[in-house]
This record gives structure tokens, C-alpha cells and sequence, in this order.
């Protein structure tokens, strides 16, 4: 796939220039003399522009100008009505097909989340019906937020992955690419067709709320370098990767999900670190972006990105050139609650992909009334809507028809053995010389008992012990007093073994055993126990590789991504 150049601020400039000098030599019709048809011999008069050179789109990011040509005919001929509701991609509820609300709004696709899954062959099933009942002629987005670790929507469908964090750790591109092809294809089999990962936020550390180990990292060079496999490989197994969320939500202290996040940094600073990954996925041609809700103080003061022209329009359409299909995070969110029309806003401002709206069929009338009281150019919807069934009909001719579930368990164990870091501790043989007992959440328990089963590792036990029951002395108030003293003591936990703290988001580490960070490794430096370890996740493939480290019979052979205060060795 050729990569569309990216466009510097240096060749704008040399383009403005080049336009001003041509102005300058115009007649009064605004014509060059001798570029005006008349001046021309036939033969010499260029071809007139094709359907989608009309909407003003260009390829380089995926569909061909020949698809991207058919797709502006066939949105051309849409009805209103169905044109603005191609745009949208909606939530759903139940696990059925939900065939009757896409044909009633001529929606342009879904999103599936744990609610709307029963199993991989439930879901396969339901999208395949869709397909052919709601949409018959149409491409439909059937998209999953799909990156691993704690975003993990069909988590039952498909294996699960380390947080995307893990990718840092590891530091081998290629390892990347090749986990999420593999994940890649047991999403495909499941009848999904696009991802809204890989995240390309540059995460600032204990302070960002809501990235934190969903990003591969603090280093702009190797979150760009991470996010651009991890596309790729989503990619070659015939999955749309949407990056995301321009421009930049790792530098942020408030969670979008429940207020709108202000980015104070200048445009200088934003370039230097968190829009470098974005510059270099437009770059290397990647098909489409996810835009975040935050309001870009430089730029466009108060306003959601989604909804700012100078910062959709402006920072990714003309600063960086990107040409491809611009998705909004979901409306339903706080950040943009409240707001009017946002999904006409989010139109106007460049984007194309209207994602979960909080009532699909009050937004779709919101951009009809926008078009026809001229407040929305007709012309917008179509070069909107022709991105989105140009991309999807690219990329369903690509890739395979899908993996078997659970055929990517194999690369999820790999991404896991090579990203598993041990800060404190010895970096060779076992970790541990007695029986180990895991403690934390029921799950990440269960997926290290069942490892330790497989590996043969000794575990200990738990008991939890009180005070001997107060004997009867004969009076009973004296009696009921001492008996209800006894029972409001907490039972004392008693660990007969090495104890294993699996620390999960929001916990706290303690001093001794053995301190685990299955999910954000900064909680690492809170403790001093003799033997710290990132995991970057509690799932199988996580806990096998911790196993593994801690019987001797794997080194730990990953590196933080991140910087730790109060962690001197960032690795073996």
C-alpha cells in the first residue's frame, strides 16, 4: 500500500506560496492566460474530474481511486435520510441481530460490546445475519473497542491480550505485528471488521487516568513505532485499525468519560510529543483515526476536538494531510453531553463517522434538518459517507476469512513472555524457594492457579484465624456484651507460603513477598518488597509467563515503558 507523503509545515508553506504566485499572474476571471479551455488545443484539455475527485478525496490510505469513485456514485444516489444515517455507527442492545434498527435508519454500522456476546459462534451468527438482512448491497462497520488488558469488549469471543503497555515493554515491533494479525483474525472470523485500536496516546505517567497501561508507553518514538505494528497486523488479517484519540489523551488529568479534558500544552509541545504518533500513522498510510474529546487550548479554546474544525480540519486534515476516514469517539460521552448537535458539529468540523451517539435516530434527524436549512453541505455527507463504504469494501477484499477461537493464544503467551519485567529481585532462577500463594482480585487468582497447575509450581495456603470463642461465665448480659465484641474482630490472614500480591488498577502494593503489577506498573514504586514485577495483565498468557519467571524456567526479558519513581532497575 503506497503511503500518502506527509505533509510538513514547510511544504504548506511552499504550497501557499506556490498558489499566491499563480494568483498573481491571473486575468481578471481568475484563469492563468492559456490554462482556460479555450486557450487549449482539445487534446491537451484535461480529463473532467471523476466522482470522488468532485468530493475533493484523494487515495493513498487505503481504497483505490477506482473504489473510491464507486462509492461516491452509490452515496450520491442515497436519500437524504439514509445518507445522514449511513454516517452513524451505533450501540445496540441484546445479542441478536439488531437488523431492524439498521434498516430503519440506514445505519452505517454497529459496535459490539460483552453485552451483545453469547460465545464466538453467538456473535458470528449474529453479524452474518445482519449483513445480509439489514444491509443487503452495503458494507456494514461492525466495529469492537478490542486492545487488551482492561479494553477488552468480546473479551469471551476471542483470547485475551496483555494491555497494549505490554507492547512497550516487549519492544519488538515485529512481535507486534504478529499478535495482532493473530488477533486480528479471530476478530474477523467473529464477523467483525474493524477495530477502534490501536491506542497511539503517549501516556505521562501516574497522572493520566484514563490511558495509563492501554498505552505502549512515554517515548513518542515508541508508542508511533508499537501503534504502527500493532495497525499493520490488525490490518493484514482484514481488519479496519482506527488510531486513536488525536490529538493525544495521555498527557491528560481528566477523564473524558465524566468531564471535558483541557489540553494547555502549546501546539510546539503537542507536535514534539503527543500528535508524533498520529503524524507518523498518517505518514505510513493508515487508514483511520479517532478523534478524542479534548478541548485543544492552543487551537480552539473550550471546544471538544471532535467538534472543532480548526483542530479536526485544521491540525489533521491540512497540517498533517491526512485524506483518510475521521471517526469520533462516542457521543454518548460526558465531555460532549449536553452539547447541541454534536453530531452535526462533528460533520462540520471534517469528521465522517458519527460513533455512538446517545439516540441514533435523534442524531440522524439533527444533520437532515442541518442540510436541508443549509446549515450542512449535502456535498459533506457524500464525501463522508463515501470514505466509509470505499474503506469498507477495500478492506473486506483483503485478509483472510478469519482464525479460529483461540488460535491466537499462541501470540498473546509470546507478547506476554517477552514484556514480563522484574525491577527488583533476582534476574535468573526461581524467585521464590517455597510454595507461592497468589493474592487479589478472584480472576487474575484463578489465572495464576491455573498456570502454577500447569507448570507445577507449589502453592500454599490461606487461613484466616480469631481469638478463641469467650467462654459462658453464667451472666448473660456480660455474656451477649463479650460474645458480640468477639464476633466484630476481623479474622487475621495467615499466609503459608511466599505471598503473591497480584496488583491490580487502583491497588496498593505492601512491603514484603512477592508484588506483581498486572496493570499499571507505577505501583511499583510504592513498595519495597525484595521481588517486583510488571505483567501489564492478569489473563492467561500474563499469568503463564509470570509462572514461568518465577519457577527459573524463563528469563524476564522486558523493560518499562515507563518511567517508575522509586524503581531503580527498569529490567533485567
Amino acid at each position: 500500500m503506497p503511503a500518502r507523503p506527509r505533509r510538513t509545515a514547510r511544504a504548506l508553506v511552499a504550497a501557499v506560496a506556490a498558489v499566491g504566485l499563480v494568483a498573481g499572474c491571473t486575468d481578471d476571471g481568475g484563469t492563468p492566460p492559456g490554462d482556460r479551455p479555450g486557450d487549449r488545443p482539445a487534446a491537451e484539455q484535461a480529463p473532467p474530474p471523476s466522482p470522488s475527485e468532485r468530493l475533493g478525496l484523494a487515495p493513498g490510505w487505503g481504497p483505490t481511486r477506482a473504489e473510491l469513485d464507486r462509492a461516491a456514485r452509490r452515496v450520491g444516489r442515497l436519500r437524504l435520510p439514509d445518507l445522514a444515517g449511513q454516517l452513524i455507527v451505533a450501540r445496540y442492545a441484546g445479542t441478536r441481530a439488531p437488523s431492524e434498527l439498521v434498516r430503519r435508519l440506514h445505519l452505517g454500522g454497529v459496535v459490539v460490546f460483552d453485552e451483545n456476546v453469547a460465545g464466538p459462534e453467538a456473535l458470528r451468527g449474529a453479524m452474518r445475519t445482519l449483513q445480509r438482512d439489514a444491509r443487503r448491497g452495503w458494507p456494514l462497520m461492525t466495529a469492537v473497542d478490542q486492545e487488551g488488558g482492561l479494553v477488552e469488549r468480546v473479551g469471551g469471543a476471542v483470547t485475551a491480550y496483555p494491555a497494549f503497555m505490554a507492547a512497550g515493554a516487549a519492544g519488538d515491533r515485529g512481535l507486534t505485528r504478529r499478535a495482532y494479525r493473530a488477533l486480528g483474525g479471530e476478530l474477523r472470523r467473529t464477523g467483525l471488521n474493524t477495530d477502534l485500536a490501536p491506542v497511539a496516546d503517549v501516556t505521562s505517567g501516574p497522572a493520566d487516568p484514563v490511558i495509563g497501561s492501554r498505552s505502549p508507553g512515554s517515548s513518542p518514538a515508541a508508542v508511533a513505532a508499537q501503534s504502527l505494528a500493532a495497525a499493520r497486523g490488525l490490518r493484514e488479517a482484514g481488519l479496519v485499525p482506527v488510531v486513536k484519540h488525536f490529538p493525544g489523551h495521555g498527557s491528560l488529568t481528566t477523564d473524558s468519560h465524566v468531564a471535558l479534558p483541557v489540553q494547555t500544552r502549546s501546539v510546539a509541545q503537542l507536535r514534539r510529543v503527543d500528535l508524533a504518533p498520529f503524524a507518523a500513522a498518517v505518514e505510513a498510510g493508515l487508514p483511520a483515526v479517532m478523534v478524542g474529546h479534548i478541548a485543544v487550548q492552543a487551537v480552539d479554546p473550550g471546544v471538544p476536538a471532535t467538534l472543532s474544525r480548526p483542530v479536526v480540519h485544521g491540525m489533521l486534515r491540512e497540517r498533517l494531510g491526512f485524506g483518510g476516514l475521521v471517526v469520533s469517539d462516542a457521543l454518548e460521552m460526558a465531555a460532549v453531553r449536553g452539547r447541541p448537535e454534536p453530531a452535526v458539529r462533528f460533520l462540520a468540523a471534517g469528521g465522517d463517522v458519527v460513533l455512538m451517539p446517545a439516540d441514533p435516530a435523534a442524531a440522524r434527524a439533527s444533520i437532515v434538518r442541518a442540510v436541508r436549512q443549509d446549515r450542512l453541505p449535502r456535498r459533506r455527507l457524500e464525501q463522508a459517507a463515501a470514505r466509509m463504504v470505499a474503506l469498507l469494501e477495500h478492506q473486506a477484499a483483503t485478509g483472510g476469512g478469519g482464525a479460529a477461537p483461540g488460535s491466537a493464544a499462541g501470540a498473546a503467551r509470546r507478547l506476554s513472555a517477552a514484556a514480563v519485567t522484574v525491577v527488583a529481585g533476582p534476574c535468573s532462577g526461581p524467585l521464590s524457594s517455597e510454595p507461592v500463594v497468589p493474592l487479589g482480585s478472584s480472576g487474575s487468582v484463578a489465572a495464576f492457579r491455573s498456570a502454577a497447575g500447569a507448570a507445577g509450581l507449589a502453592l500454599g495456603s490461606v487461613r484466616y484465624v480469631k481469638p478463641p470463642r469467650p467462654e459462658r461465665t453464667g451472666n448473660r448480659r456480660k455474656d451477649r456484651r463479650r460474645l458480640a465484641a468477639w464476633r466484630r474482630i476481623e479474622p487475621r490472614q495467615v499466609v503459608e507460603g511466599t505471598p503473591v500480591h497480584l496488583i491490580g488498577p487502583g491497588g496498593t502494593a505492601p512491603d514484603d513477598g512477592i508484588v506483581v503489577a498486572t496493570d499499571r506498573p507505577w505501583v511499583l514504586g510504592t513498595s519495597t518488597a525484595p521481588v517486583r514485577v510488571a505483567t501489564y495483565g492478569s489473563g492467561p498468557s500474563a499469568m503463564g509467563a509470570l509462572v514461568a519467571v518465577l519457577t527459573g524456567e524463563a528469563r524476564a526479558p522486558g523493560r518499562l515503558p515507563v518511567q517508575v519513581s522509586g524503581v531503580e532497575r527498569p529490567g533485567c
